[in-house]
């Protein structure tokens, strides 16, 4: 059974609402899910699990800087995070505006860290991951979770 950790900023609770839809994916892909905000979250427990979903809101385009402090925080275990499952999720308030970035921001910096990155599957879409909190961003929340507990259990199994 893979242990996902999801992480996430939200000032609003939407980034929020769409992370707990995730962790609901986790579980229904058989995986254990552990939601934390980036506040909570010590950066030295992230080799311990199998894949980090991270969400954030869209700022300008890009991640929060509190997500972004996180990224920046996370080199320290960088090499303890290679072929770690990585996904990401984002919510906005226009409904297009500055999603798909923000996913690639947050892809961006897991890549760095050798993870191996995943988006939503196709039924979902087949895009970069989770966007908005809406019904339809929440349905890609509970299969971007699901997926990524699939994929971290077959890569753990390897």
């Amino acid at each position: 059974m893979s242990q996902i950790i999801i992480v996430y900023y939200s000032r609003s609770g939407n980034t929020e609402k769409l992370a707990k839809a995730v962790a609901e994916g986790v579980r229904e892909g058989g995986g254990t899910p552990t939601l934390k905000s980036v506040d909570e979250i010590d950066i030295h427990e992230l080799p311990d699990y199998d894949g980090i979903i991270a969400g954030s809101p869209v700022y300008y385009g890009s991640m929060a800087a509190e997500l972004k402090k996180f990224f920046d925080e996370s080199v320290i275990v960088r090499r303890k995070l290679f072929n770690k499952v990585g996904a990401a999720f984002a919510t906005g308030a226009h409904r297009t505006g500055g999603k798909e970035t923000t996913l690639i921001s947050i892809l961006q910096a897991m890549l760095i860290n050798g993870m191996v990155v995943v988006g939503d599957p196709f039924e979902t879409g087949g895009h970069y991951g989770a966007a908005g909190s809406d019904d339809v961003g929440l349905k890609e929340g509970k299969a971007l979770g699901k997926r990524v507990a699939e994929l971290a259990d077959v890569i753990k199994e390897k």
